[in-house]
Formats: C-alpha cells, sequence, structure tokens
C-alpha cells in the first residue's frame, strides 16, 4: 500500500504501463509466431518477413523490448527464411 500521494500516483502510473506492455508483448509473440509457422511451411515471402520486421521495430520503438533484443530477433527471423528459401 502507498503511504504517499507520489507513491499512490506511481501505482497508478505502473497499472496502466504493465497492461499497455502486456498488450504489445502480445501483439509481438502473435506476429513473430505467425511469421515463424508461415516460413516453416514454406511461404518465406518478403512480406511475411516484413510484417514481422516491424512489429519488432515497433515494440522497440515503444520500450516493450530493448535495441538488441529487437536486432537479435530480426536476425533470427532472417536467417529461418533464408534457409527456407534455398
Amino acid at each position: 500500500m502507498a503511504n504517499t500521494r507520489s507513491a499512490e500516483k506511481q501505482q497508478r502510473q505502473a497499472a496502466k504501463a504493465t497492461v499497455r506492455n502486456r498488450a504489445g508483448k502480445s501483439r509481438l509473440k502473435s506476429a513473430l509466431k505467425k511469421a515463424r509457422t508461415s516460413i516453416e511451411g514454406g511461404d518465406a515471402g518478403a512480406g511475411v518477413v516484413s510484417t514481422g520486421f516491424s512489429e519488432i521495430d515497433k515494440a522497440a520503438k515503444r520500450g516493450i523490448i530493448k535495441d538488441n533484443t529487437a536486432d537479435r530477433y530480426k536476425a533470427r527471423l532472417a536467417a529461418a527464411a533464408k534457409r527456407t528459401a534455398k
């Protein structure tokens, strides 16, 4: 329980941010899963990878994931697409 007005405000802000971040992370995970399954299914088109990259970049821009994490996700997604393209 918060003891001061500023601590109460921080609690309210943290609760809002938690909801916002959870929704963003869920959206990112869904996009990654969709991209990975389509790549595994043999549909490694540019649109699939591009959509995945876009969601990763948006999550990094909003601070949901760190920049290096975004780079790692994009590298792995590109490598998977390259493997199936051969």
